[in-house]
């Protein structure tokens, strides 16, 4: 009872703690569909307009109406807020002005399209961000959501639909709303609308109407959002009566079935199965675990019944506790379940006579839950058999070992007696009792009591050698010790039990934790079946044999009967073989490995002869066999992650080289063509200075040709680690230079402003290729330099290496692309490379400066305008 008061106080404490910070901020209202067109946006708009007749302070911070002229109609009258305007990507997009809303301050703002993703560079990244912005600062708010968008439901919404969506808003948000309003509208109707060009344009209804808005997705979509919402009203029902401190009040039904692992438990579950289909109700099958040990039997017959519960759609938990009244009541009051179902159990008479039994305090106690009784006549007495056949049997050992426990303690209390002259004997025949219960079950330590008072009472009380106890003292004493006898026994047993517990608990523990983290290193499917091996192996002391996609590891060992049990687990994905009711004559017990939603590998275990599968053995092998088949879907996924992103790679690669080859080879060539075939044809007619005008292009453009060739051959000779350095010193002003020369008369019109250290020392490196990758960088900086502008050079030493620092005035490189423009083939359509060039420049630069040992990167510009391009390279000696 104190457990059960302390929780429900807990329960009060946090409701009414969640309910102050609500009333210290805004106030959520989200408006929820099954999909759009179904009219939120028009029933927030008129809800609105109702409560600004009432004057309330209403703005509209943003509305999409899709160009609805009804719901646009009821925009009049109401304060509008500017939008705010973004430039993205060349286009003015609108955007909500959270700024100016939250100066505004208005006591309800309409926020249209909770999940929509904002403009990048804007303050929060999703508009729900903004809204929980504006409820911090006490502002209540008006929403809209269509129910595809909860994170929660996304992989559910991608079953019905088979589409993902990736606009999601986090359940969070739906604990800081006030009221939900569920907009619905039958499929029927809102497919006329969306025929009628009420939803999309034409165009897109056509297409709507034969993917997403099918009449069985809207019919999914819409039980959905109907659902949501009345989970929502159960759980902010429960929430206000736990802030009253008064027990929930569930309005859906649930079911909650209670075994116990003695004969019934699946019959149960299935009979809960039933009930909670009738009333559409959600189901939990749950057990109580106390300090005892559960046996083997019990563990099997629940582990089944969990496995069953699962496979018909609800829930199964393991509750701890030592009063099962307690545990049941109290999950149920946090469930929010209304009906308890539990089998007739065997109940003591004693325990009747004084409204004891487990039936008896559920009546009493839970008066506010439908409580089901089940029971067959075969379950009672599987029921009966079993308590009788499990822990309360004797073994000849543990007889044995209290018969010789009573023994020595009788001869050592002898000895203490006659030798030492200890007068108070009974702590030497408790601590036997206690030895006894420690070491074997509490009915050994139960007969281990006995004998020693019966031993004690015989040999030690007066008058000795006889039952009689002659003094009302002796008759007292020896009363006491049988009682605390087995007080002591009873403790000692149950901490017997609770260290194996814990002993097993924590060898699974580590050898779950010993295989995860041999599979989080493994990079492929062979490392994990390897690593899953040995981890079974040493874990459960079996052989194991193991087989996923393509690969096998010792399934050469299993013969024809062993390998049906192997295939028939894979295709039905349940257990087979030894220990199992299928293909029991196999010595081998397999597991499934759920690889996929079609395919399946399989774990093999042979245990050696003789041995007994524990409910704990059986446990941690199957958590081992999930463990190792989550890691082979990680590695699967990871090499279909891999293949992708290098087949993406190369068709990128080869469509911009195609792309660069038909543009950089056919323009010089048709350059040179044109000038050719003009000095043929019309060579006779021209001027001097027109035939020179001509020869020049010819030149200028073989040389931009020479140019590309050659860029291709150094990507080649880089490639493939063909590229030799013949290192010589240099100075650093004759390299510069060298490159700001032959540059120029590619680029007259290029202004150049270097500056070199004063006094610096020569540079030990390979002149032509540090020139050109040099060149590169420069020939870059100085195509998109505005005119007039110069390209500024600087050559410093710092910390033992030569920097040199290429800055343009240029529009410059957004930052998450500034790493791209070293890959090939790839160029920046705005800022310093644009789509004129070929994408190779400072790749090539990159790699000769690499072979260097040194590095190339791209920086932002001198007060944040154009770029520069920054080239390290350490100071080597011959």
């Amino acid at each position: 009872m104190t457990d059960s008061h302390d929780a429900r106080r807990e329960q009060q404490a946090d409701a009414l703690i969640g309910e102050l910070r609500r009333e210290g901020a805004g106030r959520l209202t989200i408006f929820l569909g099954a999909a759009p067109g179904v009219g939120k946006t028009y029933t927030m708009l008129a809800r609105a307009r109702e409560l600004q007749r009432r004057g309330l302070d209403v703005v509209v911070g943003i509305v999409e109406t899709h160009g609805r002229g009804e719901t646009a109609a009821l925009l009049d009258g109401l304060e509008l807020q500017p939008r705010r305007r973004v430039e993205y990507l060349g286009r003015a997009l609108e955007e909500l002005d959270l700024d100016a809303l939250l100066a505004r301050k208005p006591a309800l703002a309409l926020v249209d399209e909770l999940a929509h993703r904002n403009v990048p560079g804007s303050r929060h990244e999703r508009r729900w961000q903004d809204v929980v912005e504006l409820l911090d600062a006490g502002i209540d708010v008006y929403t809209t959501i269509n129910i595809q968008h909860l994170e929660s439901l996304n992989d559910v919404v991608h079953r019905i639909t088979g589409i993902r969506v990736s606009e999601t808003v986090p359940d969070a948000v739906f604990d800081r709303l006030r009221d939900i309003v569920l907009v619905d509208l039958p499929p029927r109707e809102l497919i006329e609308r969306l025929q009628q060009g009420k939803v999309y344009v034409p165009e897109q209804a056509a297409q709507a109407l034969q993917a997403f808005f099918s009449p069985s997705n809207l019919t999914a979509l819409r039980e959905l959002a109907m659902q949501t919402a009345a989970d929502r009203v159960d759980s902010d029902l429960r929430e206000a009566q736990a802030a009253r401190g008064l027990p929930g009040v569930p309005l859906r039904r649930g079911v909650m079935v209670a075994i116990d692992g003695r004969g019934q438990s699946e019959y149960l579950v299935r009979v809960a199965r039933r009930l909670a289909e009738r009333r559409d109700a959600p189901w939990t099958v749950v057990t109580v675990q106390g300090n005892e040990a559960t046996d083997d039997a019990r563990q099997r017959e629940l582990d089944r019944a969990f496995a069953l519960a699962r496979r018909l759609g609800g829930d199964a938990l393991v509750l701890h506790g030592n009063n099962i009244v307690d545990a049941l009541l109290d999950h149920g009051a946090r469930s929010g379940a209304s009906a308890i179902v539990l089998g007739r159990t065997r109940e003591r008479p004693v325990a009747r006579m004084f409204n004891r039994t487990l039936t008896q305090q559920l009546i009493q106690r839970g008066a506010h839950y439908e409580l089901t009784i089940v029971s067959t006549p075969e379950a009672r007495a599987r029921a009966r058999r079993s308590w009788r056949g499990t822990g309360s049997l004797l073994t000849r050992s543990d007889a044995a070992l209290a018969v010789f426990s009573a023994a020595a303690a009788t001869a050592l209390a002898w000895f203490a007696e006659r030798w030492i002259g200890l007068d108070d004997l009974s702590l030497i025949f408790i601590v036997a009792v206690v030895l006894v219960a420690a070491r074997t079950r509490m009915t050994a330590a139960v007969i281990a009591a006995v004998l020693c008072f019966f031993a004690y009472n015989f040999f030690f009380i007066e008058p000795r050698f006889t039952l009689m106890i002659g003094a009302r003292q002796g008759a007292i004493t020896v009363v006491l010790f049988l009682i605390a006898a087995l007080v002591a026994g009873r403790l000692a047993s149950k901490l017997r039990m609770q260290v194996l517990a814990l002993r097993a608990a924590n060898a699974q523990a580590t050898a779950l934790q010993t295989l995860g983290r041999q599979l989080s290193t493994a990079a492929d499917l062979g490392q994990v079946l390897h690593a899953g091996r040995d981890a079974l192996r040493r874990a459960l002391d079996a052989d194991v044999v193991l087989h996923a996609g393509a690969q096998s590891l010792h399934f050469e060992v299993l013969d024809e009967k062993d390998r049906a049990a192997a295939d028939w687990a894979m295709r039905h994905r349940q257990a087979s073989g030894h220990f199992t009711d299928t293909l029991a004559g196999s010595d081998w017990w397999f597991l499934p490995l759920a690889l996929g939603e079609r395919e399946t590998g399989v774990v093999g275990l042979r245990l050696p002869d003789g041995t007994r599968l524990g409910a704990e053995q059986r446990r941690l092998a199957e958590a081992m066999a999930e463990d190792i088949a989550q890691a082979l879907v990680r590695t699967r996924l990871v090499a279909d992650l891999e293949d992708a992103r290098v087949g993406s790679e190369t068709e990128r690669l080869r469509s911009a080289l195609l792309s660069s080859v038909s543009h950089d080879l056919r323009s010089p060539l048709a350059s040179i063509i044109g000038s050719a075939s003009s000095l043929d044809h019309y060579g006779d007619a021209m001027g001097p200075q027109d035939r020179r005008s001509l020869l020049d292009t010819i030149r200028i453009e073989g040389e931009r040709l020479d140019r590309y060739i050659q860029n291709l051959l150094d990507m080649t000779r880089l490639g493939h680690g063909g590229l030799t350095l013949n290192r010589d010193w240099i100075g650093v002003d004759e390299l510069i230079g060298s490159a700001v020369t032959r540059l120029s008369r590619y680029e007259p019109q290029a202004r150049f402003e270097v500056s070199v250290q004063p006094e610096m020392a020569p540079i030990w490196v390979h002149p032509a290729l540090v020139e050109q990758a040099l060149f590169n960088v420069l020939e870059n900086a100085a195509k998109f330099s505005p005119g007039g502008e110069a390209v500024e050079v600087e050559a410093r030493d710092v910390d033992g290496a030569l920097r040199i620092d290429v800055r343009d005035r240029g529009p410059g490189i957004p930052e998450d692309e500034r790493r791209r423009i070293f890959d090939m083939f790839y160029s920046v359509e705005r800022g310093d490379r644009g789509r004129q060039g070929t994408g190779l420049g400072l790749a090539i630069t990159q790699g000769m400066i690499g072979a260097h040992g040194g590095s190339v990167e791209a920086l932002p510009g001198p007060g944040g305008r154009g770029t520069t391009i920054r080239i390290t390279l350490p100071r080597l000696e011959p």
